[in-house]
């Protein structure tokens, strides 16, 4: 009886080793693939001032997609150079694409082909622009862009009597900012005030890349574990049987 107690304690043993190895190599898989499908599509920032603010403040690290400048929408953030403006990147909203007429303010809001944009992200209570905004019509390729914080932010607003009006090249755009991920944030909520306009852009693939981590990252420690878990348990005396008087 006790050759095939012994038998069947080595086959559970030997199956739960096979399981708790296939385990490390799909967790380290998942995990080490996570990471470098992110490392490959999302580039690291540190915003260095309170022009996005409340979105993104000063000190913030975010995450930003690497895109085609073609691909971007209005309502995105996106970091971008201009030489006019500095050599340091930059990170501004997209208020309108090449095509659009744009002004402000009306009713304290910005228009976009005479459409009031409700803008959820302002800080409670501020204007969509302090100075105003001339009627401007976006040139085809480029990109008309604000900050959130409308009173101390360096953007279009700034370069109106420049060439271009202030608009910057679609070719310009290095990445669409995704996420704040320092202090942790989390995703950037969707600018719903453009819809009317037209289709708004599709969240990148942050959220999938974060579950193949965390799922890579379960599985390695649990299958790790169970080698010296199984160990312990299994090297627990039995305790003995009282011995029967026949």
């Amino acid at each position: 009886m006790s050759g095939t107690t012994r038998r069947t304690d080595e086959g559970h043993g030997r199956l739960g080793s096979t399981l708790s190895g296939i385990a490390v190599a799909l967790g380290c898989v998942l995990f080490l693939g996570g990471f470098l499908w992110g490392a490959i599509v999302y580039q690291p920032y540190t915003v260095p001032t309170d022009s996005m603010a409340p979105t993104i403040t000063s000190g913030d690290r975010i995450l930003a997609e690497r895109i085609d400048g073609g691909d971007i929408k209005r309502g995105d953030v996106v970091v971008f150079r201009e030489e006019t403006w500095g050599n340091a990147p930059m990170v501004k909203r997209v208020v309108a694409v090449g095509g659009d007429t744009i002004a402000c303010c009306t009713d304290g809001k910005l228009t976009v082909n005479d459409e009031k944009i409700d803008e959820a992200y302002l800080p409670e209570g501020e204007d969509a622009e302090l100075s105003g905004i001339p009627e401007i019509t976006v040139p085809k390729g480029r990109l008309f862009l604000l900050g959130d914080e409308r009173s101390g932010s360096l953007d279009s607003t700034a370069h109106l009597a420049e060439a271009g009006q202030g608009t910057v090249p679609r070719g310009n755009v290095d990445a669409r900012v995704d996420a704040v991920v320092w202090p942790m944030d989390g995703m950037l909520a969707r600018p719903t005030g453009f819809e009317k306009l037209g289709a708004l852009s599709s969240p990148g693939p942050l959220r999938l890349i974060t579950v193949a981590l965390v799922v890579g990252m379960v599985l390695v420690l649990g299958g790790a574990a169970y080698g010296p878990v199984a160990k312990r348990l299994g090297g627990r005396p039995k305790q003995s049987e009282p011995a029967r008087v026949a």
